[in-house]
């Protein structure tokens, strides 16, 4: 039988003189624990201030419901059980929840692995489904947008595509250099929108038709034939009034990736007696260049 001596600073917490046994105290203790105590009642009730002797007098014996801290995650662990037992994957568990796949992990690593729902095709199919649902999301916002800043641009003003035909030429039309001089208006492009703009802007600069010539410029391995009828379709002329074409020989070498039945080549537009109209245009754009510097200042 072991006895706890019973004098002060002898780690008891100051009892009365004597002793009392481990077994006696804890008969006592465990009667106090069951009536429903916390472990401070009973160290004031038996004048146990030993936490290591107080532990074990109760030990074995579950605390009082009453002093358990409450859990905020209990209820989703429960559900998380639930829903594992349903044969849900961590992933939805966490959709469903909110919670981290690893709470979810800790909670619910006693329970069996569910069976696969589906097989690997009706997964892929699945998956399938949800990237094509997904794009279609994407591409109505990628609408939207366009949508929106189309409208932005309203009406555009003689002033505006002056402006724009200037800054447009420069960017994709010849250009005179120093080492060989090349003072004439020659645009080429392969986006018909680009094309038409640039016309538009020649016929506000009061560039007449009979001055502008055509020619499409094309791979040997493309629908030439087909090619000059659509450009021809486009700025309104007889397939006849077309330049030669110019068609580029294929290098076997070169993996190509402007094929397909889109690919009408580029047209070459270019316009007679424009040396003067090219200096201007060299002067407008230098002013553009000016403000554009100034700005950045």
């Amino acid at each position: 039988m072991t006895e706890i001596p019973r004098r002060p600073g002898d780690g008891t917490g100051g009892l009365r003189s004597g002793t009392a046994t481990f077994e006696s105290l804890r008969e006592q203790a465990i009667v106090l624990r069951r009536e429903g105590l916390s472990l401070r009642q009973i160290r004031d009730r038996l004048g146990v201030h030993n936490n290591n002797i107080l532990n074990a007098l109760v030990k074995g014996e579950p605390p009082p419901e009453w002093t358990k801290r409450p859990n905020a995650k209990d209820d989703l662990r429960e559900r998380a059980r639930e829903l594992r037992l349903e044969g849900m994957t961590y992933d939805e568990i966490q959709v469903e929840l909110g919670c981290s796949k690893s709470s979810i992990s800790l909670w619910v690593r006693d329970l069996p692995k569910p069976q696969p729902r589906y097989t690997e095709e009706q997964h892929r199919a699945l998956m399938n489904a949800g990237l094509k649902k997904l794009r279609q999301s994407q591409d109505d916002a990628r609408q939207a947008t366009k949508k929106s800043a189309h409208d932005e641009v309203g009406t555009m003003t003689d002033r505006e595509l002056f402006l724009v035909g200037v800054g447009l030429y420069w960017a994709e039309g010849q250009k005179s250099k120093s080492y060989a001089r090349r003072e004439r208006v020659i645009f080429v492009n392969s986006d018909s929108d680009m094309i038409h703009l640039f016309l538009a802007w020649l016929e506000l600069l009061g560039v007449t038709p009979h001055r502008i010539r055509y020619r499409v410029m094309i791979h040997e391995t493309a629908d030439v034939t087909g090619a000059e009828h659509y450009w021809a379709d486009q700025v309104r002329v007889d397939h006849c009034e077309l330049q030669r074409t110019t068609v580029k020989r294929h290098n076997p070498k070169t993996v190509r990736k402007n094929v397909g039945e889109d690919y009408r080549g580029c047209l070459v537009i270019g316009v007679l007696d424009s040396a003067d109209l090219y200096c201007r245009i060299e002067g407008w754009w230098s002013r553009m260049a000016v403000e554009a510097r100034r700005r950045n200042a």
